[in-house]
């Protein structure tokens, strides 16, 4: 490996929906070797995933109906970045529409790519303290339901069925950790 980025010989859409473009890739390597890889096509907006922990000691979870999975899963409220929009910004605004709370502290736990070799959107995930109560209206098709765990408890959580994104069970590996560390 030379460390020498493939050179772009073209890059072309193969397949469009209303929520995704696949990208064609044809890539020239540094040692000639020619290859297509497809991915799905940058649209330059990140996200953010939020922990909540609240001054009971309780972490704050939604669970919310998954169509890749097509069952209803646990994890931490999340959402993309508005133009315009920074990412403490975003993640206080998608705490309030999904859980209803807002963070007076946000702690940047981590920015994380999930499948790199198809993916290029980032996410930022954010440790939320010193919550306060307020309400946003969010875009979901049905009211999230907010489920109470005891950080205590976590490590039980990480063995829940229904708690099984990668996001997820990262970012409450990172707040452990941080908190642990009088974060």
């Amino acid at each position: 490996m030379t460390g020498k980025k493939p050179t772009i010989l073209e890059k072309q859409v193969v397949a469009e929906s209303q929520l995704f473009k696949i990208e064609s890739l044809s890539l020239r390597f540094a040692n000639g070797a020619e290859r297509v890889y497809e991915r799905m096509k940058p649209s330059g907006r990140h996200a953010v995933m939020i922990i909540p922990v609240t001054e009971q000691g309780d972490l704050l979870l939604v669970r919310e109906y998954a169509a890749g999975t097509e069952n209803y899963e646990l994890g931490f409220a999340k959402g993309l970045i508005d133009p315009g929009e920074s990412a403490e910004e975003a993640a206080n605004r998608e705490l309030k529409e999904e859980i209803g709370f807002g963070a007076r502290s946000l702690l940047p736990l981590k920015e994380v790519i999930l499948a790199p070799g198809y993916f290029s959107s980032r996410m930022t995930l954010f440790l939320a303290r010193d919550l306060y109560p307020e309400q946003l209206e969010g875009d979901e098709p049905e009211p999230l339901q907010v489920v109470k765990w005891p950080l205590a408890q976590a490590d039980e959580l990480l063995t829940h069925a229904d708690f099984a994104e990668a996001r997820s069970i990262v970012g409450l590996m990172l707040a452990q950790k941080a908190l642990a560390g009088g974060a």
